[in-house]
């Protein structure tokens, strides 16, 4: 439940209530860092010290070790989302939306014009008088 102060200004959270924290994520660039730091430790301890001051799971660290073997690590580096198109090819792509729209206009005009040349042709035909 959500109070009102006493002179109306704002609303006090209940403390029952525990807002979802935000789910981390990591750059690849982190990523790399901290198993690189990992595999330099060579004293017992150390690793568990790392992880602890970077508030990570072991599961984290073997998890990005087979990122790092597969590749995966420098592509995940690279933006997110489609890539940019170029200019030309939005050009040309519109260039043949419009010549399919007109050559469909076109064949719509020539239906046209070849109905009106039949019925003008009916049109001056005697109706089967001699």
């Amino acid at each position: 439940m959500t109070e009102i102060t006493s002179n109306g200004a704002g609303v006090l959270p209940d403390p029952e209530l525990v807002e979802r924290p935000a789910r981390r994520r990591y750059s690849a660039a982190y990523k790399l860092r901290i198993v690189q730091e990992a595999d330099a430790c060579s004293a017992p301890g150390e690793v568990g010290a790392l992880l602890r001051r970077e508030g990570l799971y072991t599961s984290h660290l073997t998890y990005w070790r087979k990122q790092r073997e597969k590749g995966a690590l420098q592509a995940l580096g690279r933006p997110r989302g489609r890539k940019p198109t170029d200019r030309r090819d939005q050009e040309i792509a519109e260039l043949h939306r419009r010549l399919e729209r007109s050559e469909a206009e076109l064949a719509k005009a020539r239906k046209v014009i070849e109905i009106q040349g039949n019925l003008s042709l009916r049109r001056e035909a005697p109706c089967g008088r001699r």
